[in-house]
């Protein structure tokens, strides 16, 4: 059995995984004796509560206390949202066991729908004919105003048909290693405690995305899972990944690149708060994990979004692993895995290709970001530690004990110099416009944040350790869920 090296602030001794789960602990480590390739394994409980920002607030456990009546087995939408009515009372505990896999697209009566059935008559194509040298005009040819119509009414059908809401005091987990849902957006929105364990999350292909002019980028709508003005959420033991349709298969745009048909994974927003996303996989994908839409809602957002990142293996995505603005977010015994000029894992940086910006870890405005003990092994020609961080507007960020291809790393250091690279093309901008500069260039870097964990934990310490968490407990079908 798994053994964990994690004290409360009490002397536990040695704890199962599932006994010590249940105690709110973060991260496990094998047993002596326990191989690389073979998963200890943890057993999940309906009694579980989630660790880090998730256990604040009161604390995490979903579902919880749900009797009989309100404990469900389903096995496509149809038996899912009827599950999650739970007879009328949304808000009250239930929990729901997922056997293979939901479509978000499925109707009652079992069809799958598709484009065309989203949007009949519209053409990709068409579509993408339509951008002249200025972007969209409908004067281009006489279909392009009818094209413009069908992308935005598909676009709505489409959200109607696979958003499915998850209610307050609910877990949703996965039976068996291939549960789990595709072309689905699991949306939270005004939720507060929910559980998501075992499951696979396929992102949703957004068929409709939008590009608007040259120089810009794809608009996809649609995430994997989204907390929108949510509270107290735990994501556990799931994988996130584009899984059946990569945007690098995705139909060519007007800049002669393969068009980007998925949004985020994980996207929290809109003063959602005390969240944790442990011990799962998250895979093949471009813009992974975003907090905060924009630095011009700190409004909604500030004193918000404190999310922790606990023992999660991200392997070949392409950016946001995490993206943050405004929040306290811990960032602990990750694994980041990336190869140069892999089209599976499409990372870059500055030695790679001049001007790159794909990245791991990404610092925006008004973030303060404590990284512990991550691991990043990114690898092929060019191959350098500047992948590990991004700096967009943020001037606050702390690491202890990190690793680059196994050896420490001075993330902060790395951080330091692309805020002073970032203040000096302000410094430039300004003596041309005449504009002041903005308040972060002038606020200066600290290798600091002003907060501690308010929680106990112990990291895994050496980053095999933390490689072999990754490579053995992380995702769906690492966790023993017993049939209700």
């Amino acid at each position: 059995m798994t053994q964990l090296r994690r004290q409360l602030g009490t002397a536990f001794g040695a704890l199962t995984l599932a006994a010590a789960t249940a105690a709110g602990t973060l991260v496990a480590v094998p047993a002596a004796g326990a191989t690389p390739d073979a998963a200890p394994g943890s057993t999940f409980s309906t009694t579980d509560r989630a660790p880090g920002w998730a256990s604040q607030n009161g604390g995490t456990d979903g579902g919880a206390g749900a009797d009989a009546g309100s404990t469900y087995v389903v096995t496509d939408r149809q038996e899912l949202l009827a599950a999650l009515d739970n007879g009328g009372a949304r808000d009250e505990p239930k929990i729901v066991y997922v056997t293979g896999t939901i479509h978000g697209n499925e109707t009652d009566d079992g069809r799958l729908l598709g484009e065309q059935d989203f949007a009949p008559g519209y053409d990709f194509d068409k579509f993408l004919s339509c951008f002249g040298p200025e972007g969209w005009s409908d004067a281009l040819h006489d279909y392009c105003g009818d094209q413009r119509r069908l992308r935005v009414n598909g676009s709505r059908a489409m959200k109607s048909q696979t958003e499915l809401k998850i209610p307050s005091n609910t877990t949703i987990v996965g039976l068996g290693d291939d549960a789990g849902f595709d072309q689905a957006t699991l949306m939270l929105h005004l939720a507060h405690d929910v559980v998501i364990r075992n499951v696979t999350v396929e992102a949703p292909v957004d068929w409709f995305t939008w590009w608007d002019q040259p120089g810009s980028t794809w608009d996809a709508r649609f995430d994997a899972v989204s907390a929108v003005t949510s509270t107290n959420i735990w994501v556990d033991h799931v994988t996130l990944t584009d899984g059946k349709y990569p945007d690098r298969d995705a139909p060519l745009g007007p800049d002669g690149e393969p068009a980007n048909r998925h949004d985020g994974l994980f996207d929290i927003e809109d003063g959602s708060d005390f969240i944790t996303v442990s011990n799962s996989l998250v895979t093949d994908h471009d813009k992974a994990m975003m907090l905060a839409s924009g630095d011009e809602h700190g409004d909604k957002e500030r004193g918000h979004l404190n999310v922790s990142y606990i023992g999660n293996f991200f392997d070949g995505v392409g950016q946001r692993s995490p993206r943050v603005r405004f929040g306290q977010v811990h960032v602990l015994n990750n694994y980041f895995l990336g190869r140069v000029n892999d089209p599976e894992s499409p990372m870059t940086s500055a030695a790679a290709v001049e001007g790159g910006y794909d990245y791991f870890i990404g610092l925006g405005y008004e973030s303060q970001v404590l990284s512990e003990r991550n691991s990043f092994d990114y690898t092929g020609p060019g191959a350098d530690a500047t992948v590990a961080v991004s700096v967009w507007n943020a001037t606050r960020f702390a690491d202890e004990g990190s690793w680059f291809k196994q050896r420490p790393v001075d993330l902060e250091a790395i951080a330091a110099d692309q805020y002073a690279e970032r203040v000096a093309e302000e410094e430039a901008a300004s003596a041309e416009t005449g504009e002041p500069l903005p308040d972060w260039a002038t606020a200066g870097f600290t290798p600091t944040v002003d907060w501690t964990p308010p929680y106990g934990y112990e990291p895994l310490r050496t980053a095999a350790e933390v490689e072999r968490h990754a490579r053995t407990e992380t995702g769906a079908g690492r966790l023993s869920v017993p049939a209700p």
